[in-house]
């Protein structure tokens, strides 16, 4: 049924427990799991700080991509404790514009997403989540 398995992981409790099951899942179906983490742009506000020192952007941009390397590798860690072998992915850009189009490049059968509960049904009308459910190529399950 689902033979390549996409989780989408960042800093979150939530995408810690879509890891957790994705990692169970592909354990069961013998699938391939595939970590996928997109980094977002700097903020516009950086542009303020590069006037006072221009190398400021590139250095942040560098931590950020350190500090993301060392979660994925936590989270293959997490995997192969498991014995389930994972990729990790570190993609650039629109969250949900770089996701889908790994998935579509990928062939990937199902996107593992972690839920944020909110209080108000209008605020998922425009949450990543909602965007990536319409637009993904795959089945998406959501995990709360």
């Amino acid at each position: 049924m689902f033979q390549k398995i996409v989780v989408a992981y960042n800093e979150s409790p939530e995408a810690k427990r879509a890891l957790v099951s994705s990692v169970e899942l592909a354990k069961r179906l013998s699938a391939q799991l595939n970590i996928v983490t997109v980094m977002a742009d700097l903020p516009a506000y950086t542009a303020y700080a590069a006037v006072a020192d221009p190398s400021l952007p590139n250095t942040l941009r560098e931590d950020r991509r350190n500090f993301y390397r060392a979660l994925q590798q936590n989270a293959v860690a997490v995997a192969e404790e498991q014995s389930i072998p994972a990729n990790s992915y570190l993609l650039e850009g629109h969250q949900v514009e770089s996701l889908v189009h790994f998935l579509r490049e990928q062939k990937s059968d199902l996107l593992v997403v972690g839920l944020h509960q909110r209080d108000l049904y209008i605020a998922r009308l425009w949450s990543t989540v909602y965007e990536l459910a319409q637009e993904a190529p795959c089945s998406v399950l959501g995990v709360h």
